[in-house]
């Protein structure tokens, strides 16, 4: 190792501060990341699209990109978190949550609020259903529908949970400064909104349909 490496080792430390990831209370596992950024934005796999000489929109396709990386990531945290209540380490968990939230929910209900295609929705509620922490029972007004609710045990795993995924969301909102937890909730709900308002009207038209109509 010789000089050349410090030098340079003192200019990228003089480069981060001068960045917008700078804070007055950084420490090296910041610096550490925003290298790790810098090297991944230099080497982009939009580049592969541009050498290829396809037109592409570097913000959008960065945008699915992390909305996906962040998605596999926040599964995995969620398996950890919830690693003592096995029966809610997948969606489970959410299919629950709901309920409690809005109880009396028929089957078609609890999984268009999660967003999910029937029949994964349908293996979810199958699985509650034998884990012994939701029930059913006709609706009173069409007996062709079953309606909803925790059981006495699905209570309990709720209450219990709760500690858990609350530590769980923590970690997921990672070192975001309040007013970046607010911004970001902000554009995610104005994302999500727009998704539902697609997911529950466009449901059966192809993705140059939905563009043509709901984006344009």
């Amino acid at each position: 190792m010789n000089t050349d490496f410090f030098i340079d080792l003192l200019h990228q430390v003089k480069e981060f501060e001068n960045s917008e990831a700078y804070k007055p209370h950084s420490n090296v596992e910041d610096f550490r990341l925003w290298l790790n950024d810098k090297k991944y934005r230099k080497e982009s796999p939009t580049k592969l699209f541009k050498n290829e000489q396809h037109q592409v929109s570097f913000t959008e396709n960065e945008i699915c990109k992390q909305v996906l990386l962040l998605g596999r990531y926040s599964r995995q945290l969620i398996r950890k978190g919830l690693n003592d209540f096995p029966e809610l380490a997948n969606e489970e968990f959410t299919y629950l949550y709901r309920l409690k939230d809005e109880p009396n929910l028929s089957k078609i209900q609890l999984i268009e609020r999660n967003g999910h295609e029937k029949q994964t929705g349908t293996q979810i509620i199958k699985r509650l259903l034998e884990y012994g922490l939701i029930e059913e029972k006709n609706d009173s007004e069409d007996k062709r529908s079953k309606r909803l609710n925790l059981t006495e045990k699905g209570e309990d795993y709720f209450h219990r949970s709760v500690a858990k995924v609350n530590l769980t969301s923590r970690i997921l909102a990672g070192k975001l400064e309040n007013n970046e937890k607010a911004e970001l909730l902000e554009l995610l709900r104005k994302l999500n909104d727009f998704h539902s308002h697609v997911y529950s009207e466009y449901k059966r038209f192809n993705i140059d349909e939905i563009l043509e109509i709901s984006v344009t």
